[in-house]
């Protein structure tokens, strides 16, 4: 399976609340909504949106990536209301290993709701039936313990912690990594 098969047409995805599928530039202003909340991006690798113009250029950066069939992110849609509410993707893929990790970001408005566990579990489930994964990941900082629990939530078991594995807003973060295979899933 080649990455551009995947992302020449992002498909669509379903859950019982949620529908993920490709951002649009409508998406700037809910997207801005939690991008501009510190508390959302203490735990990101981007900084807080402090202007709408940043939120617009992410937007206009994740279409070009769709244009040019490469890796980018699922809108989060609740379907009650049609509100992009978060994002979820696989932030790299490894073909050639079988393997990618997942990233998600959602607004604080719906945390502790179960939403990004549905979607995790459903991008899992992608990634294992439609991209001949047969392993995948996830990391976050060592902090972030509502990451941690939708990975534990989504099926993913912990590995360990990779101490100082990435530098993010001047600091070395250390990072719990988490996976699940597909033989598990």
């Amino acid at each position: 399976m080649e990455i551009e098969q995947i992302y020449d047409d992002l498909p669509t995805l379903e859950t019982d609340r949620l529908i993920l599928r490709k951002v649009t530039v409508d998406d700037t202003n809910d997207m801005h909504h939690y991008g501009a909340d510190e508390e959302v991006s203490k735990y990101v690798t981007w900084d807080t949106h402090k202007r709408i113009s940043a939120t617009k250029e992410f937007v206009l950066y994740v279409l070009n990536r769709y244009h040019n069939k490469q890796i980018a992110p699922w809108r989060i849609e609740l379907k009650e209301n049609g509100k992009l509410i978060g994002t979820i993707d696989f932030v790299w893929w490894q073909p050639n290993h079988n393997k990618a990790e997942i990233g998600y970001v959602l607004s604080k408005d719906y945390w502790g709701q179960g939403i990004e566990t549905e979607a995790t579990k459903e991008v899992i489930k992608f990634g294992f039936t439609n991209m001949d994964l047969i392993r995948i990941e996830a990391r976050c900082f060592t902090e972030n313990i509502g990451s941690m629990r939708v990975m534990e939530k989504s099926g993913m078991s912990f590995e360990g912690v990779m101490r100082k594995a990435m530098a993010v807003k001047g600091k070395h973060q250390d990072l719990r990594l988490y996976s699940i295979l597909k033989e598990d899933f």
